[in-house]
């Protein structure tokens, strides 16, 4: 559930629900310990910000809290901006064969981003390496 979709007409259903389920003389007690249950949260929420802003000092405010946000996360976004930025200086240009494998390198984590494996080709009749700890 969604707070954006958190509307009026949808607390109040939430709060006849409560009258009949709770009834009348319960519900005070329970409307009393949400009440309580929500100011203790908020001080914990204040306190836990507090000791931030102690132990961090005057860094905490020049933070900008809003990029560090989950939610702001976007793969294709990352991926895009990583397959645009310049190659490093003394790395090798590639052509469109190497950004194939750049696209590669960079999708599947591997280091060394914009440099090209260095494959070697088989001769014939080896047999290609094998790792039985990698499957």
């Amino acid at each position: 559930m969604s707070l954006s979709g958190l509307t009026f007409d949808k607390l109040l259903i939430v709060g006849v629900l409560a009258v009949f389920l709770l009834g009348p003389d319960r519900l005070p007690v329970y409307a009393a310990k949400l009440a309580q249950l929500v100011k203790t949260v908020k001080n914990m929420a204040n306190g836990a910000k507090e000791r931030m802003r102690s132990e961090m000092g005057p860094e905490f405010d020049d933070v900008e809290w809003q990029k560090l946000d989950p939610r702001q996360y976007d793969p294709r976004r990352i991926i895009r901006d990583a397959l645009l930025d310049p190659p490093e200086p003394g790395g090798s240009s590639v052509g469109a064969a190497g950004a194939t494998a750049t696209a590669a390198a960079v999708s599947v984590g591997l280091p060394g981003r914009g440099v090209r494996p260095s494959i070697v080709p088989l001769t014939a009749g080896e047999v290609a390496p094998y790792d039985s700890e990698a499957t």
